[in-house]
């Protein structure tokens, strides 16, 4: 979320440290998810911003809590997260949005993020993102904390050659500023074979370990696809080396900026977007595996989380239930650890035993 300078050729290459074909195995294991089912935020994980500050990068939007709701999704059923962007003035700003996170609530170091996504039609002005800051944020400022962006919309190129529905980006950035006011960042930005904004959900996945950090789109329905951003993390060798920044605990962030200097717009009047009045960003889920072989990875999760029942659906189904264990094996009984249970494709409830 936030602007990069465009660092040479050979400097991506070296950060990057791509190697795109390998393969690494994974234990993974659910340690926190939030499925947003009770129609009541949890805030105990989450803080609501409440802001008009334009988050450094000329925004157009003030971050109010009435602007994240939850609603059942008219399409899928799904009981959702909604940030909803809104054409109104208030406290000197011309838009509204919401804007929310998991800063020293909810915290990972190494592990699968994974989310469930619907997201609006950006054409033109609006920037949704899912990403993460790290959660010494409060205490060494940005870039320094670092900053993983797992999926972005609305940029200027989009907008230039007509693609806002399917060009999306990744980024990292770190470091500090320089005397000429650079920092070290990597974006890469993918125009999808489809559409991102047809009105369905999509995955949106980051696997980060010692190595690397790689996002993924819609692995559940790709499990064989590329990454569309993967870069090295373990680079100690100077003090802008990732494996300074990203070696310790970030926090989740969800946001739907309007204007900015990613978009191109920093002017009300090229807010086209919100022609209608508001648009929507639905989450479904966010879920947070971490592999059982990986002794590096920490997890700071809110106290009594999964303790019985999190997250219960109330509405009645005649679908049968089944109970699945992290690993998507089906269970005939829980004993110890985290269990999922699901009518259909609907997580119903998560426990921990």
């Amino acid at each position: 979320m936030n602007n990069y300078y465009s660092m040479s050729v050979l400097a991506v290459i070296a950060i990057a440290g791509i190697s795109i074909n390998a393969v690494a195995q994974h234990n993974y294991k659910l340690v926190w998810s939030d499925e947003f089912n009770n129609n009541a935020l949890d805030e105990k994980a989450w803080n609501i911003e409440e802001n008009g500050d334009g988050g450094g990068n000329n925004e157009l939007q003030y971050y109010r809590r009435q602007n994240i709701s939850f609603e059942t999704d008219s399409a899928s059923g799904a009981v959702c997260l909604v940030l909803t962007a809104k054409k109104e003035s208030y406290n000197g700003k011309a838009f509204t949005s919401g804007r929310l996170n998991t800063a020293g609530k909810a915290c990972f170091k190494h592990g699968k993020i994974v989310s469930r996504i619907k997201l609006p039609s950006t054409a033109n002005g609006l920037w949704p993102a899912f990403w993460m800051l790290g959660n010494d944020f409060g205490s060494v400022g940005w870039p320094r904390c670092g900053e993983i962006d797992i999926v972005e919309m609305g940029n200027a190129e989009g907008i230039k050659h007509n693609t806002q529905d399917s060009f999306f980006n990744g980024a990292c950035h770190w470091g500090y500023y320089n005397s000429q006011g650079q920092y070290p960042n990597y974006a890469r930005s993918t125009t999808s074979d489809y559409s991102l904004q047809d009105g369905e959900f999509h995955t949106f996945t980051l696997e980060w370990d010692d190595d690397y950090v790689s996002m993924y789109l819609d692995q559940d329905k790709y499990p064989d696809a590329q990454p569309y951003y993967k870069m090295g993390v373990s680079d100690y060798s100077n003090d802008w080396g990732t494996g300074h920044y990203f070696q310790h605990e970030f926090f989740i962030v969800y946001d739907l900026a309007v204007g900015g200097n990613f978009t191109g717009i920093t002017s009300s009047t090229g807010i086209t977007a919100l022609a209608q009045g508001e648009a929507k960003m639905y989450i479904d889920w966010v879920r947070v595996y971490q592999d059982s072989d990986d002794l590096a990875a920490t997890a700071s999760i809110p106290d009594g989380w999964g303790a019985g029942i999190d997250n219960v659906a109330t509405t009645p189904t005649d679908k049968p239930v089944v109970i699945y264990d992290t690993l998507g094996n089906i269970v005939s009984e829980m004993n110890q650890g985290i269990y999922i249970v699901k009518t259909g494709d609907e997580v119903k409830k998560v426990f921990n035993r």
